[in-house]
Order: structure tokens, then sequence, then C-alpha cells
């Protein structure tokens, strides 16, 4: 991949395994005090981090990466950054108002006056985080219709909080030198891929990225489902947040447009919340190691995804993972690290906490909760380098490592 490209889009992503040099993190924030225990399932959670232990297990998760060659940048900074210009500034907080789901023109104009009082960054916290009702001021004069609708239910906030925001690898994808900028499963994430579509729009660095996929298309495509095994090959998971109809489009995209992919493979995987992406079933941790989730050792039917005269070609495919594996990434020998090793009591409840979801900084080497003490001895039993993190908090949004981070530069490998 020519640096110069590179440098132009601002990013190069060729690799799950190759040495990571700039990654995109977001800490997380009030919006996790925003979480109530009667709208957790609404908000995709199960249970309520405690944001103070929650930042400091993160900045951890930051500082390991620090420390073994990545520079680490926020999600917050990057929009702050990007709504510089009065313009800019004005249609994002247009445009998310258009997405809170705002009826009522009288709440809509309090808020846009609520917004505009705040600098870049307050108002970037503020959308992340939610607007409670009590945080804001004005319906007490005017039109009485406007005040009834205002206190019309005991639904406490006006705009609902973003607290899934710290796994960065859903809202879109780095693949090559582009990115996939995805329409999101849920309503509630929906949102958060605003974010991206304001950053490779307008950042400096960013804005000339080629687009592999767009949010604004009608079915949902999410990041924890995208793996780039190669510079030549991607994987992709058709699951539980991840559509046929999505694959399709971002594969005719990427086969058609970029300089070095040429093969997709669609994973059919279980449609469940266990399973959820397919980095939730399996991640690289070195050029023929992986782990996986136990439950898919048995045969597993990919399709094939291939252009073929300016078409894509499509061929399904059913067998062992290894055996796919060593096939598409020409691979002599290719190892399958079980999450929780051959206990089924083990294995389910360090996949509950994301034991597959490794996060590779290089070839051979991962990042990983420390909680997941049975695993981690198996990788490094098999040769990995394990570099572990605190986790007791984070854990309970249900993502790893690797659902907290998103790649902006990664080394080529070999």
């Amino acid at each position: 991949m020519p640096t110069e490209t590179r440098l132009k889009t601002g990013l190069l992503n060729t690799s799950e395994i190759g040495p990571l040099r700039k990654v995109m993190l977001h800490r997380p924030g009030r919006e996790l005090e925003n979480l109530m225990p009667e709208y957790l399932e609404r908000l995709l959670f199960d249970d309520i981090p405690y944001l103070k232990v929650a930042q400091a297990e993160h900045d951890a998760f930051a500082q390991c990466l620090r420390e073994n060659g990545a520079e680490v940048v926020y999600l917050r900074d990057l929009v702050e950054q990007t709504i510089a210009e009065p313009d800019v500034r004005r249609e994002l907080t247009e445009q998310f108002l258009d997405e809170a789901g705002l009826e009522n023109h009288r709440i809509r104009e309090i808020l846009r006056d609520y917004f505009a009082e705040m600098d870049g960054g307050a108002l970037v916290d503020t959308m992340m985080a939610g607007v409670r009702k009590s945080d804001v001021r004005g319906f007490e004069t005017g039109k009485l219709a406007d005040y009834l609708s205002f206190r019309s239910d005991d639904y406490p906030f006006l705009i609902d909080p973003m607290p899934n925001l710290y796994f960065t690898r859903d809202p879109f994808a780095t693949i090559g030198t582009g990115v996939s900028l995805h329409r999101m499963h849920t309503v509630t994430r929906n949102r958060e891929t605003l974010f991206g579509k304001f950053i490779f729009q307008y950042h400096p660095v960013y804005k000339d990225a080629p687009k592999w996929y767009d949010r604004g298309e009608n079915s949902s495509i999410e990041g924890g489902d995208i793996l780039v095994l190669s510079p030549k090959v991607l994987a992709v998971g058709i699951s539980q947040r991840t559509q046929e109809d999505s694959i399709d489009k971002f594969a005719h995209t990427v086969l058609s447009i970029s300089e070095t992919f040429e093969k997709i493979l669609a994973f059919n995987i279980p449609k469940t919340r266990s399973f959820m992406h397919l980095d939730t079933v399996f991640t690289m941790v070195d050029r023929d190691k992986f782990t996986v989730h136990p439950n898919i050792l048995s045969e597993i039917t990919v399709y094939v995804m291939e252009l073929v005269d300016g078409k894509v070609r499509i061929q399904e495919q059913q067998g062992r993972l290894e055996d796919i594996l060593k096939e598409h990434l020409g691979l002599d020998h290719v190892t399958l690290i079980k999450c929780g090793s051959d206990s089924p009591i083990d294995a389910a409840r360090e996949q509950w906490s994301d034991g597959s979801n490794t996060l590779a900084i290089a070839p051979g080497e991962v990042i990983v909760y420390e909680r997941n003490y049975v695993t981690n001895r198996i990788l490094e039993d098999h040769g990995i380098t394990v570099h572990t993190i605190p986790c007791s908090e984070l854990s309970r949004g249900r993502g790893g490592p690797r659902c907290m981070s998103m790649p902006f530069i990664r080394e080529n490998v070999n």
C-alpha cells in the first residue's frame, strides 16, 4: 500500500495482527451514569458499570497501547476538532436533533439554545451523555401544550445516552485506506455513527478516506463483524446485527474499488446475543493462530465472495474452520485456541466476558481482559505474548479489548 495514500487518508489497516501504530478509543463518560435499571434492555446493557473504576480501567488499556508503540486518539477529541468551524457545528447539531426523535418544536428550540451555550468539547460530551429533563430550563414560560408535552411521562431523558460508545469497533471500520461507515442494527446505537459521518466528511486528516459502506443504507452492518484477515482477504459475519443485504453492498464496493482486497468470506454464525458479532466467535492472534468460541469447532458454512466480470460471484463452502482458514489464507497449518479450554463451564464463563475477543497489537502479541485467566494461560502456552488489563467494570458492557478499539494505522506484515 503506497505510503502517500496512507498519509492522504490517515488510514492504513490491512491486517488483524500488524503492529498497531494508531488507534481510536472512547474513554467512558457521563453516558454510563445515565444508565438506569429500568432501561438497560433499551440501551443494550446488562448491568451498570461504576464510571470512576471503568475510566481507570480504560486508562490502563490506553497506557498499555502507548507502552507498546501505538498512538492513542480519542473519538471525543476527533469530533471536537471536526466541528471547529461554526457551519459544521450547526450542521451536526441539527442532524443530531433530527436523529434524537424530537417531534415537539419548542423542545427542539430549547435544546438548540442549550447546546449553543457550550464550547465544542462540552457539546460533544453532552451529545454522548444524553440530556436529562432536569438539566434543561425554559419550559416554564410559553405555551401550556409545550409544557405538558415536556411533562407528559416519567421518562427522565429528553435525549437518550449513548453508553455503548466505548465499543468503538462497531460504528465504523477502517479497512485498507478507507472506511466502512455503518448503519447499526438498533436505533440506540445508530446515532453513534453520526460522529463517524462528520469525522470522515470534515476532519482535515480523514475527510479523503474512501467509503466502503454508508450509514444511509437500509440494512445493518457492524464493525465487530468485520475482520481484516490479510491484505487480500476480509471476513464478515452474517450475524444478529449484520444482514445479508449489507454484506452484498459492502462486498461489491470493496472488491470493485479497493486496490488490494480480492475475496470476502461471509461466515454464517448463530443469531444470538452470546455470539452477537464475528469477533466474539473468533479473533486472529498470530499469522496461523486464532482464538475461538468452542461451539464453532464443528462444521461451519462460509460464502466465498469474489468479483468476476464486474459481478460478485458467491460460492458456498462447508467444513471445519481451520481448513477454511488454511485454504483462503494460504497457510500450511492453523491452530485454534479454544476460549476456556475443554471445560464447558470455563468456556461459557469466559466467553461471557469476551475471552475470545482479543486485540492483537503485533503478530503473536495481544491485549486481553485479566479475568479470563484460563484462556489467557492457554494463549501463553501457545507462545502468545499476553498483556492483561483490569476489567471488572468495563466487562459489564459485554465487549472485550478488540471491541473497545478501532485501529487507524497498522504496519503491514508479510
